[in-house]
C-alpha cells in the first residue's frame, strides 16, 4: 500500500502534540509491526496502527486526523502488550482523537465521537455503564430513535440489557479519575 503524506507547517505540531499528549517517543518504533499483527480492529481499519506509527514519523500533517483507525481502535492495548519497545498505542490513539476533535478533522463513518461521549458519561455519572441511559443519549444525540427497537424485546428476555442502573460501583473512584483527567 502506498502511502501519501501532505507535508505542511503543522507537521511538528502533530508529531510533537501527539509526543506530548501520549507521554511516547514516536521515534523508537522500528515498524517490527507486532502492534498490527496482534490487533483485533486492524483488519476493518484502511491504516493499521504501524502504519500510523510511521506516517507519524515521516512528517504527516492534518489528514492523519481523518484516519478510520483512530476512531475504530478499541484501547484494548493488545499493542501495548506485543511492542518491543513499550510504546503506548492506545494512548497515541487517545492523542490522535483528542487533536481531531480539536482541529475538527473529517467526522467517521457513523458517530462514534458521540457514542464515545453517551459512554463516558453514563460511567461518570453510575461508576459504571449503564446501557439503557447510554443509548438514550446516543439515539437522542442521533435522531434515531425508533431504529433498532424491534430489537429491545428480545435483548430485555435474554437479559442483555438492564432496566435499573448498576450498584456496587467505587463512584468516589471514578469520579475522582473524571476530574483528574478533565483538568489536564
Amino acid at each position: 500500500m502506498t502511502i501519501r503524506i501532505k507535508k505542511g507547517k503543522a507537521v511538528k505540531n502533530i508529531i510533537s502534540a501527539v509526543e506530548e499528549l501520549a507521554g511516547v517517543d514516536l521515534s523508537e518504533c522500528y515498524q517490527c509491526k507486532k502492534c498490527s499483527c496482534g490487533c483485533p480492529v486492524s483488519g476493518h481499519t484502511k491504516s493499521p496502527p504501524s502504519e500510523i506509527i510511521r506516517r507519524l514519523q515521516l512528517g504527516a500533517g492534518d489528514e492523519i486526523l481523518s484516519s478510520d483507525i483512530i476512531w475504530i481502535c478499541s484501547s484494548c492495548e493488545t499493542c501495548f502488550a506485543r511492542c518491543p519497545m513499550g510504546i503506548d498505542m492506545a494512548s497515541v490513539m487517545d492523542a490522535l482523537r483528542v487533536l481531531a476533535v480539536k482541529r475538527q478533522a473529517a467526522k467517521p463513518k457513523g458517530d462514534i465521537p458521540l457514542f464515545n461521549r453517551a459512554f463516558l458519561k453514563t460511567v461518570n455519572m453510575f461508576g459504571r455503564t449503564y446501557d439503557l441511559v447510554m443509548i438514550a443519549a446516543y439515539k437522542m444525540g442521533t435522531l434515531t430513535f425508533m431504529n433498532d427497537m424491534d430489537k429491545f424485546p428480545s435483548m430485555l428476555k435474554k437479559r442483555k440489557i438492564a432496566i435499573l442502573p448498576p450498584r456496587g460501583a467505587d463512584k468516589k473512584t471514578v469520579k475522582r479519575i473524571f476530574d483528574s483527567v478533565s483538568h489536564k
